[in-house]
């Protein structure tokens, strides 16, 4: 049986309700629009719906009959007491005026200077200082490193960001109790893993820097071949190389060079030459050629990369500097002053200090009648003293002019049992051979690079991927 209902009377209360959380003036802007509709004339709207139909069509047009209601009174809709008309001021209500100092290190600053340049208080100050206290050494801070303060009203100390380099980000934050939690952030890059080859007209360095690319790159290519070929003698006109390497960006910026995953060298000297990275756990890793030998070799061939050999081996050569003719015993490698000599191989030191026409001098004893002598250094590296440990392609000392020389270069020799010999000429054993397991998971990561590499044939094609830097997912850097 039909029932006669009054939608005004069921309805008013509950879209009241409902109507005064939307904007008030949105609402009273549709009602006075509404009432204008009507004309002054009173309309009552009555509908006859079966009980088991009101519930289904009233909910959905609720909202409408009541706009539509609300007119028909002639009163616009009113605001509801005790609500805000805006949520943005209920929301700054509950927030904090804060404001931000941001600072950059400059040459000769420190840590106080800067905050004092930037109006920070001394309270401020050794609240960051104690709350970095074991997570930020402030000592280590260099120019270019950032950060920026969030001070409340009364000055305190909010928040504070210090950024040292790309992947090191550290933030503190006050807790609801008042006091300070520090933390290293997590960062966000992409690794890209991209392709170059070539070839060699002039050098190495000259080659790759064609592509654009950091000297890093160049350097770390010729450390992986530096037991196999001199790139400062060895290099001829038509060598190729061939490189597939990681490059990590953050915001579209470069960071940094990640690994090189494959790199070729197919020398006229030497021969070809192929190197695959493989991680052989617990931290250890190295490039192996296919047959699964390691690269590395006992002593590398020079300590002083991409160097200019300016004197050969010879037990005949006239002296620049004594203008007499007597045997050089070894091969100079010219560089500018300051460049970074590393050792050839695992030893003691056996002697730092000047030494006559050879000025300031470093020899290595490495064990098997082998000593290796690096002469006319500017300076030695810290701890190289008589009896201290190195290890091959550490740096030990840097180029320099010292003693009877005409410009900056090395001198380095080479001695088994007292015998000088041409350390270019040397041959050497393999560091490590891998077998087993082992020599399965490589082959195994020897096809999957080498099907990387082909991929990437096509310059365009550039293989992309994110990876999060934690403190449990670190990544390394050339």
């Amino acid at each position: 049986m039909a029932k006669e209902i009054n939608i005004s009377s069921v309805f008013r209360k509950t879209c009241k309700a409902v109507l005064s959380r939307f904007c008030p003036p949105c609402l009273t802007a549709i009602s006075r629009g509404v009432s204008r509709f009507r004309n002054s004339t009173k309309r009552h709207l009555v509908f006859f719906l079966n009980t088991s139909h009101f519930l289904t069509i009233g909910v959905s047009l609720a909202l409408v009959v009541a706009f539509f209601l609300y007119a028909v009174d002639g009163n616009p809709i009113p605001e509801a007491p005790g609500v805000n008309t805006y949520a943005a001021g209920e929301t700054e209500e509950f927030l904090p005026n804060v404001r931000e100092i941001v600072g950059e290190i400059r040459p000769g600053d420190s840590l106080t200077s800067s905050f004092r340049s930037n109006g920070v208080e001394e309270e401020v100050r050794q609240s960051v200082i104690s709350a970095f206290e074991g997570v930020v050494n402030f000592r280590d801070m260099k120019p270019n490193d950032r950060y920026t303060l969030t001070l409340d009203d009364d000055g305190g100390l909010v928040k504070c960001l210090y950024e040292s380099g790309p992947l090191d980000i550290h933030a503190i934050e006050r807790t609801a109790e008042g006091s300070y939690r520090a933390k290293k952030l997590d960062v966000s890059l992409d690794c890209r893993t991209i392709k170059v080859q070539g070839k060699v007209e002039s050098s190495l360095f000259a080659a790759l820097s064609a592509f654009r690319e950091d000297p890093r790159l160049v350097y770390s290519f010729a450390d992986i071949f530096a037991s196999k070929i001199d790139f400062n003698t060895e290099t001829r006109f038509g060598d190729t190389f061939e490189l597939v390497f990681e490059k990590y960006y953050k915001d579209n910026q470069f960071v940094g060079y990640g690994k090189i995953l494959v790199a070729r060298y197919d020398s006229k000297e030497v021969g070809p030459l192929e190197a695959f990275y493989f991680d052989r756990g617990n931290g250890v890793n190295a490039y192996f050629d296919q047959k699964g030998y390691e690269l590395g070799e006992s002593f590398i061939r020079s300590p002083v990369p991409m160097a200019r050999v300016s004197s050969g081996f010879s037990y005949n050569r006239y002296h620049p500097v004594l203008n007499i003719v007597r045997p050089h015993l070894g091969v100079d490698l010219a560089a500018p002053t300051g460049t970074p000599i590393m050792a050839t191989s695992d030893g003691r030191v056996n002697f730092a200090g000047w030494k006559g026409g050879y000025g300031k001098q470093i020899i290595l004893d490495h064990g098997g009648g082998y000593k290796t002598y690096y002469g006319h250094l500017s300076r030695f590296a810290s701890n190289i003293k008589a009896g201290a440990k190195v290890y091959q392609k550490q740096i030990i000392g840097y180029v320099g002019s010292t003693g009877f020389s005409t410009g900056p270069h090395l001198d380095y020799r080479m001695a088994q049992n007292g015998v000088f010999a041409n350390p270019f000429n040397v041959k050497f054993r393999p560091r490590s051979q891998l077998a087993g397991t082992q020599l399965v998971q490589f082959r195994q990561e020897f096809q999957s690079l080498t099907q990387l590499a082909r991929s990437l044939d096509d310059p365009k094609i550039i293989l992309v991927k994110n990876v999060v830097v934690t403190r449990n997912n670190p990544i390394s850097m050339l």
